[in-house]
């Protein structure tokens, strides 16, 4: 489990196809402190296994679904992607619950700068546009943020100098794909919410009600 809140960029410093995986080399510094073979890391919003560490890097191997459903399979060397560690007990969730499990790939319809506030137009996967609201959370990236408002199918975030200059996001152009994670509690209060409807009159009666 994740907060969202990006601890450094790292980049790509290999990608290996081996079979039906991927193998990434990650060059990182900050992450690796306390870092050991089996840990968790989020990488640009998905949540790997590190199977190698080195002094100035890691690895971590990819699987078929995940390349599929993800940007992984087609980062390049050298590019910059989003790391943060796993939450621990201790710690404060400044951001909010980010699961690593990416729900689609969204693209940007249009990135616009006023007054140092960068604005982001998201277009996210037809099915997953009714999980987002305004004023919510998703993870884009792997990055907590706040959805300023909801047009249609259409979302947009506002983001502030800070997270724009140490994420991926400065990086990112009008075409460009995300990874998206949509808030977890929205598709927990579906399930809830679908459950409830199948309730009859007879089913109440027969709980005692």
């Amino acid at each position: 489990m994740f907060t969202g809140l990006i601890e450094e960029l790292g980049s790509v410093r290999g990608r290996v196809r081996r079979g039906a995986f991927q193998q990434l080399e990650i060059a990182a510094e900050r992450v690796l402190d306390g870092l050991q073979v089996g840990d968790s890391v989020n990488i640009d919003g998905v949540c790997q296994t590190a199977v190698a560490i080195g002094e100035s890097g890691f690895a971590v191997e990819t699987v078929a679904e995940t390349l599929s459903r993800t940007t992984l399979g087609t980062l390049a060397i050298g590019q910059a992607v989003n790391l943060e560690r796993p939450l621990r007990a201790d710690q404060r969730l400044d951001g909010h619950l980010v699961l690593g499990h990416v729900d689609g790939i969204a693209c940007i319809r249009q990135r616009t700068e006023r007054d140092g506030e960068h604005r982001f137009e998201i277009e996210p996967p037809p099915a997953l546009a009714r999980y987002i609201a305004g004023k919510g959370s998703v993870a884009l990236d792997g990055i907590s943020l706040t959805v300023a408002e909801v047009c249609g199918d259409v979302f947009t975030i506002a983001v502030i100098p800070h997270t724009f200059d140490n994420t991926t996001l400065s990086h990112r152009r009008a075409g460009d794909s995300v990874n998206l994670e949509v808030d977890v509690i929205a598709r927990y209060v579906e399930r809830l919410l679908g459950e409830q409807s199948q309730l009859s009159f007879e089913d109440l009666r027969d709980m005692g009600y």
